[in-house]
């Protein structure tokens, strides 16, 4: 009698665990679909049926190095992405903790027309900025790239952190006020450090916003500082599309953030989970 109950849990299990395989293969099949064809020849991409079983070749990630300039647009992404989240994270992080802390009764009115930034499509401010940017010389340069997404990333950063900064019970801040710490030495030894998760969670998302950004990119910069993402679409051509290229160009631009997640994963579920994209 006692084995039947334990049965059943076992069948519950295995059915569980076969409907995650399927889940993770439908998820993760586009992007495992791209990653074989950046091991194939032109050839064997358009063969139909398709060969799952094949020879691979490095012939196209080397073609992609060697024959194009994309190791410099690939730069221009990284460096670009990269101030532009530590900026918003170093300016946006303080400003989400006064927004939390503060005493006025129209707090979550002005986070919210803080969020209002990201909430029009990007066209709305393509005109404005690109007449902006050709008055003050900024276009197709790294410095303009940075300060675009340093504009939109801001509004996410304290958005996001504000909801974190609020779940921090004042009384470890007062406590250290007691102890006699200041204001700031209590943001940097006792609030900011507990906030980790949500850092961590809040960069990924800035970082994936600038990284993968197409639009600006393609309207504010022409060749000096063009991305990565646009550069791609400089595979497409009147002769043929290379989609050996294509399809290792995509796998490139993508390893940098599964990198960084994967480095922060940890922080980024803790951080998910305690509620940060909520408000």
């Amino acid at each position: 009698m006692n084995n039947r109950p334990n049965r059943r849990n076992r069948k519950n299990q295995t059915v569980l665990f076969v409907l995650i395989v399927i889940l993770i293969l439908v998820t993760m099949s586009p992007f495992l679909w791209l990653v074989q064809m950046s091991f194939k020849t032109p050839r064997q991409i358009f063969t139909i049926p398709p060969d799952f079983i094949f020879i691979p070749t490095f012939q196209n990630y080397l073609d992609l190095f060697q024959e194009s300039s994309f190791v410099r647009y690939f730069s221009n992404s990284f460096i670009a992405s990269t101030s532009a989240t530590i900026l918003s994270l170093l300016i946006g992080v303080p400003a989400a903790y006064a927004l939390s802390r503060t005493a006025m009764k129209a707090e979550k009115t002005i986070a919210l027309w803080i969020l209002t930034s990201r909430m029009a499509p990007p066209i709305a401010f393509a005109i404005p900025f690109f007449m902006m940017y050709r008055n003050l010389g900024l276009i197709d340069t790294r410095i303009g790239l940075i300060i675009i997404y340093l504009t939109f990333n801001l509004s996410l950063v304290i958005w996001m952190m504000r909801t974190f900064f609020d779940g921090i019970p004042r009384a470890l801040e007062e406590a250290a006020y007691i102890d006699g710490a200041g204001m700031l030495e209590t943001f940097l030894r006792i609030t900011l450090p507990l906030t980790g998760p949500g850092i961590a969670t809040t960069a990924i998302f800035c970082f994936l916003f600038s990284w993968n950004d197409f639009f600006y990119s393609l309207i504010l910069t022409r060749s000096e500082a063009m991305t990565a993402p646009v550069a791609i679409v400089n595979f497409m051509n009147y002769e043929g599309w290379e989609w050996g290229k294509i399809t290792a160009g995509s796998v490139v631009i993508m390893l940098p953030v599964i990198i960084f997640s994967l480095l922060v994963r940890k922080y980024l579920i803790r951080g998910l989970t305690a509620g940060a994209l909520k408000n």
